[in-house]
């Protein structure tokens, strides 16, 4: 079966997890792993057209450069379908050190976009710090109605609220010799709630580690309701 580079007949929708190794891969550069991955593996990914022909590879979001995951998705749309089943095996070995695939479904292709449907990012953030006082710190975070915050990056500053970024934050146990604090931020296209300015929002020294555990998407919606009805055409 010979593919058309631009067509779009499947969609499938890849966990995966970012070891320490990977860490320090730049959001662009993860599509281009990606893409040579799926290349490698002879699994025919469809491309926009024009004269600058990309991958149709959505990450869900943007992680961090040197933190980790273990919950990161990521949409391809194919030009030929392939048994989501097969597609651990055949991207087995094709993929750089610190990045394992967890697991692959097939979703429809009429979904919104993948960035689009992600609500909540959960993370886990170690800090060198007594957890008494963080407790006290946290609390008072949480009670504030509103957080005006400044955030500088080179030479530009963005003013906006960070109370509305932050869903909860609580000491978690299992940490030896820092404060492990588990946190629930937005994460939409309108507003990202960042760890690290959490952080210093708390008052507190710069993460140890950050880890996103997982990624919460909007999984409800007319175009999925109507998929699942007519079930997958490929197992």
């Amino acid at each position: 079966m010979t593919e058309r580079p631009g067509e779009k007949v499947q969609r499938l929708r890849l966990r995966y997890a970012r070891g320490p190794e990977a860490a320090s891969i730049g959001h662009l550069d993860i599509v281009r792993v990606w893409e040579r991955a799926f290349e490698a593996a002879g699994i025919a990914l469809s491309y926009s057209q024009g004269n600058r022909k990309q991958p149709r590879i959505a990450i869900a979001a943007g992680l961090a450069q040197g933190a980790t995951s273990s919950g990161e998705l990521l949409d391809a749309v194919l030009a030929r379908p392939v048994p989501a089943r097969e597609v651990p095996e055949r991207l087995a070995g094709h993929l750089p050190a610190g990045l394992e695939l967890l697991d692959v479904r097939e979703v429809g292709l009429g979904l919104p976009a993948l960035p689009s449907a992600v609500r909540w990012a959960d993370y886990e953030v170690d800090v060198a710090a007594p957890g008494d006082g963080v407790a006290r710190k946290i609390a008072a975070l949480l009670a504030k109605e509103t957080l005006p915050w400044e955030d500088t990056r080179g030479e530009k500053t963005r003013s906006y609220d960070l109370r509305p970024l932050v869903e909860s934050i609580a000491i978690e146990p299992g940490c030896d010799g820092a404060t492990r604090l588990g946190m629930r931020l937005r994460c939409q296209i309108a507003g990202v709630g960042r760890p690290d300015q959490v952080v210093k929002a708390l008052g507190l020294p710069e993460a140890d580690r950050i880890h996103r555990r997982r990624l919460v998407i909007e999984e409800s919606s007319p175009a999925r309701e109507a998929w699942r009805r007519r079930g997958r055409f490929l197992e």
